[in-house]
């Protein structure tokens, strides 16, 4: 009896133990025809191979804010969420007044510079000038348009805003009905539209002053304010700009021990993520996530960058 009783007690400390070993991970990502979708298969893939006890799976989802929805109601444990709209949902603004979502920073893989291009021939060498001149803010309902507005009356100045798809303003842009629009930058590159009406089109762009960026970093934290080198297309000089990221957010009851084994592995095998995603190969991802991040880092997230010898921002650090 005793043999069987200590046997049954052996069975039961195993399978708890099992149980505790084999977690099992929703990772919420977007549409499955987007190329984002395939960086999130690749992390998935990562994730079941490098750590230990856990078996992640892939949920298509709406993207940001389907996301964030799900991580405030348990349905999934991480995923894609825009650094700007992440902010607000931790803030409770805008989309999210009222009602604020709490989740984790995890780590950035991309960032999208908005670049202000302008037709050389505008007259318009500073943001300042675009008082009054004919301009697109971005395509009509993107994240680009709501934040270029956002920035412009920060900064104070009212341009003449023209609202259309990408087709209409490079369109526009090329026989000078549109002087210059705001358009997402593809890593340190600019975008392929914008490479198309340089073709035919000498641009420009245009770079925001210390003082501009020293505003927008006090007034909209939602946002990041990057350098972006010379050569983002031929003879683009270095700029500064705005930017947000793509980010992997996590909720915030994720094991600090599960985060942080995650973001190791991430970390340490880039080449998965390079092939699915190549705006990711060759980024500093930790550094892109310490000077793009907009809510706290997971505990465990931050525990591998300080292993790493990196600096975690005040704004970034884990509130638990």
């Amino acid at each position: 009896m005793k043999t069987l009783l200590a046997a049954a007690a052996s069975a039961t400390f195993l399978t708890a133990g099992m149980a505790q070993a084999n977690e099992r991970l929703l990772i919420g990502s977007t549409s499955s025809s987007s190329s984002h979708y395939g960086y999130f298969v690749a992390v998935n893939q990562i994730i079941n191979s490098q750590v230990e006890g856990v078996s992640a799976s892939v949920a298509e989802t709406g993207a940001t804010v389907d996301n964030l929805r799900r991580l405030s109601r348990n349905q999934i444990d991480m995923g894609l969420v825009t650094t700007n709209t992440g902010y607000h949902a931790y803030a409770g603004q805008e989309d999210f007044d009222g009602r604020p979502v709490d989740s984790r920073l995890l780590w950035v893989y991309t960032v999208a510079p908005q670049n202000v291009v302008m037709r050389q021939d505008a007259g318009v060498s500073t943001l300042e000038d675009l008082d009054g001149v004919r301009f697109n803010p971005g395509i009509t309902g993107s994240a680009t348009e709501k934040t270029t507005e956002a920035v412009m009356r920060t900064l104070g100045i009212s341009p003449n805003y023209v609202r259309g798809s990408t087709t209409d303003i490079v369109d526009a842009m090329k026989d000078g009905r549109v002087m210059g629009s705001a358009k997402s930058g593809v890593g340190n590159r600019l975008d392929g539209s914008s490479m198309d009406i340089a073709t035919f089109t000498p641009i420009s762009v245009i770079s925001l002053t210390d003082e501009q960026a020293a505003t927008l970093r006090e007034e909209m934290p939602d946002v990041a304010i990057i350098d972006v080198p010379e050569g983002a297309g031929e003879g683009i000089p270095a700029y500064t700009t705005w930017a947000f990221g793509v980010a992997v957010h996590a909720h915030p009851d994720l094991d600090e021990e599960t985060a942080y084994q995650i973001v190791k592995a991430v970390m340490e095998n880039p080449e998965p993520q390079a092939n699915a995603f190549s705006a990711v190969r060759d980024a500093d991802l930790a550094q892109m996530t310490l000077e793009v991040g907009t809510v706290p880092l997971h505990a465990g997230a931050a525990r591998y960058f300080e292993e790493q010898g990196l600096e975690i921002p005040d704004a970034l650090r884990p509130v638990e």
